[in-house]
C-alpha cells in the first residue's frame, strides 16, 4: 500500500468479551474470557479487519488497546500504512488488530489473497492441541481424548515430571511439547529436561521467566528450548538466539504480520527454529498466524477451540488439522 491512500478511510474499533469453555489454568494465571479487540478499516465498499488480544503479561487490557487504537486512528484514516504503524505505536494488541486489518483491506482492494500479496505457498496445517495445568490423572484424561498426533502441554514448578507421565502413558503415539510459561528455576530445567527428553518430549517452551534466562547462553540442553516471553519481536531477537534454539512467533507481541514476517525470515537466516503461537482468539486472530504457520515446525493455532463460540466463517480444526482460512473471513 502507499503511504497515502486517495480514497476515503474510516476506522472503527471495539473491544469484545468471549468466554472460555472451561478455565484454562498456564503458570500464575487462569483464564476464564479474554478481551478482544477487533478493528475494522474501510475504503469505499471494502473493509478488513483484525483482532488482537494483547499481551497480558506486559499489563495489556481491553482498555490500554482501546486508548492506542484512538491514538492512531486519525493518521490511519489520513492513509498510514503498515510501516507508518510500526512508528505509530509500538508492538502490542493495537498494532496487531490494525496490521491484519490492514493486510485484510489490501487483499480485498487489490482482489488478491493473502498467499498472493505475500508470496506464501499454503499448505497442510497441523496443529498442537493445548492441554492446561491440571492434575496429572484429568492431563492424561484430557490427552487421551485428543483428536490429533501433536500436543502442548502447560506446566508449573508442581510435578511436572509426573503430569508428563502420566501424558506419555496415555498418549504413547503422541509427540509432545511442553509450555512453562517462565514456571521454573535454572535448578529445575537443568533437573527436568534430561527425564523429559526421556519421556519422549520433543521441546521446551518457555522454561525461565523473562529477562531471568542468561544461564542458557552456555547451557547444551538435551532437547531444544524455545522462547516465548523472551522474545517478543526483532529487537529481542539476538538475545534470544543466544539462548534458545527456536522463537515462538505471535502476532499479538510481534504487533501484527508484518513484523512476525519480518521476524520469520530473520530466525530463517540465522538458523533459529520457529513456531507459531498465539494469545487465544477467534477464528479472525488465527487466520493471519495461518500464514506464519507456513514457515513453523510447530503451530500453535487452537486458541479459537477454547471458546464457547466463534465468529463466522471459521476455520475449522480437525484431527489436529487447520483448514485454511477463507478470504471472507480474513485475507
Amino acid at each position: 500500500m502507499d503511504g497515502v491512500m486517495s480514497r476515503v478511510r474510516a476506522v472503527s474499533f471495539a473491544t469484545e468479551p468471549w468466554f472460555l469453555q472451561a478455565p484454562f489454568t498456564i503458570t500464575g494465571y487462569t483464564f476464564t474470557r479474554v478481551d478482544l479487540l477487533c478493528v475494522s478499516i474501510t475504503e469505499g465498499d471494502r473493509t478488513g479487519r483484525g483482532e488482537g488480544a494483547g499481551v497480558y503479561y506486559l499489563g495489556e487490557t481491553g482498555d490500554s488497546m482501546l486508548a492506542d487504537v484512538a491514538s492512531a486512528k486519525e493518521a490511519i484514516e489520513a492513509g498510514a500504512d503498515r510501516e507508518r504503524l510500526r512508528e505509530l505505536l509500538p508492538p502490542g494488541g493495537a498494532r496487531n488488530a490494525i496490521d491484519c486489518a490492514l493486510w485484510d483491506l489490501e487483499a480485498k482492494l487489490m482482489n488478491r489473497t493473502i498467499w498472493e500479496l505475500t508470496g506464501i505457498e499454503p499448505g497442510l496445517t497441523r496443529s498442537v492441541v493445548t492441554i492446561g495445568i491440571d492434575s496429572p490423572a484429568e492431563m492424561g484424561r484430557r490427552a487421551k481424548a485428543v483428536d490429533g498426533p501433536r500436543l502442548k502441554v502447560k506446566l508449573d514448578a508442581e510435578v511436572p515430571v509426573e503430569r508428563i507421565t502420566a501424558i506419555r502413558s496415555a498418549r504413547p503415539d503422541a509427540e509432545i511439547i511442553v509450555d512453562v510459561n517462565q514456571g521454573w528455576t535454572f535448578r529445575q530445567l537443568i533437573e527436568y529436561a534430561p527425564r523429559f527428553r526421556d519421556l519422549g518430549v520433543a521441546m521446551i517452551e518457555q522454561p525461565l521467566p523473562r529477562g531471568g534466562d542468561e544461564a542458557l547462553e552456555n547451557y547444551r540442553p538435551p532437547l531444544p528450548l524455545c522462547a516465548d516471553e523472551s522474545c517478543l519481536g526483532i529487537r529481542e531477537f539476538e538475545q534470544a538466539a543466544r539462548r534458545y534454539q527456536m522463537i515462538n512467533i505471535k502476532l499479538d507481541k510481534t504487533g501484527g504480520l508484518t513484523e512476525a514476517l519480518d521476524l520469520a525470515q530473520l530466525a530463517q537466516t540465522r538458523g533459529i527454529g520457529l513456531m507459531v503461537g498465539n494469545m487465544i482468539g477467534t477464528s479472525l486472530a488465527m487466520a493471519p498466524g495461518y500464514v506464519i504457520a507456513q514457515l513453523c515446525r510447530y503451530v500453535d493455532l487452537d486458541g479459537a477451540l477454547f471458546l464457547t463460540r466463534d465468529r463466522e466463517n471459521p476455520m475449522s480444526f480437525r484431527h489436529g488439522i487447520v483448514s485454511r482460512p477463507r478470504s471472507v473471513l480474513w485475507g
